[in-house]
């Protein structure tokens, strides 16, 4: 089963909004096949596992043991049920990590696979296949995207300075493991100011994968027409509360002043089957998040030699739990979930 995450991981960023699944078919003590789902729209896991079997092994298939992150699809969608290709191999039995949430599976892969007589063992390895898919957990029993905050500060809690000029704080390698995350995520959301001051692009350029979906917020549509977030390079999403129109890669999405944003934000995602967000900034865009509890992880980026008189400070948040932490050179990045998450 550690292979099959292994595996699985290989798909981050390619197969959203389906989760990430890998798949490991064993004959005795000896792995014949291997496979991962690879893109969105293609064969699954356990389809290419079986693919990858060399010919003079496939006779040993009906004699073999299929491991699987995921319990597997019994639905049609973008590809057939994968419980009735492992029936119809006759593998004789299925080892799987943890259920699939999604309505259309949620044991009816199991209770396939079961009334066609396989033996079927499932939980291995299940707290670290759930992590695996946290953000397609997420999404389909709480209907809300995965909500990751993230910013960059001084040394001394500040992530801006007062003038609006803009301040560069983290370092090229912690900037190269940002744009990793944003090819990790389906959308990365910033607010009106820095979307203006900062004009930044939010692509990927530094890593391999793609760029997530742009979000922006800007209620009463004041950002101008040449910043780089309206440069048509890629989807680009703007909350606000004056038109609902679509234009190309830009949809201006409507919402209203006299209820919470950050939950329609919330709701708009779910709608769109966008499963995730990465939220860059600024500061009083991350503090609402904060102060209504909504939110998975916070990701904080701080040069630890960096210090600045008067500034910007840093959003505030109690009842965290470091869970990581990396140092990469001037940079610590820290990890933290909320305490009242069981994880």
């Amino acid at each position: 089963m550690h292979r099959c995450i292994e595996l699985a991981q290989k798909g981050a960023g390619n197969v959203a909004p389906n989760p990430m699944v890998g798949a490991v078919l064993v004959y005795g003590d000896r792995i014949i096949g291997e496979g991962w789902h690879r893109e969105y729209g293609q064969a699954h896991a356990e389809v290419n596992c079986i693919n990858s079997v060399k010919a003079e092994d496939t006779m040993l298939i009906k004699e073999s043991v299929m491991y699987v992150s995921l319990e597997p699809c019994a639905h049609y969608g973008k590809t057939p049920p994968c419980a009735d290709l492992i029936i119809q191999k006759k593998i004789p039995k299925v080892v799987i990590g943890c259920r699939d949430p999604f309505k259309e599976v949620d044991g009816k892969g199991i209770e396939k696979l079961m009334t066609a007589g396989l033996e079927v063992e499932e939980g291995i390895l299940e707290n670290e296949c759930r992590e695996l898919n946290k953000r397609f957990f997420m999404f389909n029993a709480q209907h809300r995207p995965y909500i990751i905050l993230k910013w960059a500060q001084t040394a001394n809690g500040k992530i801006g300075g007062n003038g609006g000029e803009r301040l560069l704080i983290s370092n090229d390698y912690s900037n190269r493991q940002v744009h990793k995350w944003r090819s990790e995520e389906a959308s990365i959301l910033v607010g009106t100011n820095t979307a203006l001051l900062d004009n930044p692009s939010l692509t990927n350029r530094l890593y391999t994968g793609n760029t997530p979906v742009r979000l922006v917020v800007d209620m009463q549509l004041s950002l101008p027409g040449h910043l780089k977030v309206f440069d048509n390079t890629a989807k680009t999403i703007v909350f606000n509360s004056l038109k609902h129109e679509e234009k190309d890669k830009l949809l201006y999405y409507q919402v209203t002043e006299d209820v919470s944003l950050v939950h329609q934000v919330s709701n708009a995602l779910y709608l769109l089957k966008i499963q995730s967000v990465l939220v860059e900034g600024g500061a009083r865009l991350l503090q609402s998040f904060i102060d209504e509890d909504m939110f998975d992880e916070i990701r904080v980026i701080t040069n630890t030699q960096l210090e600045i008189k008067e500034g910007i400070t840093a959003p505030q948040v109690e009842n965290i739990l470091l869970t990581d932490s990396m140092q990469l050179s001037t940079d610590t990045i820290a990890y933290y979930h909320p305490k009242t998450i069981a994880r």
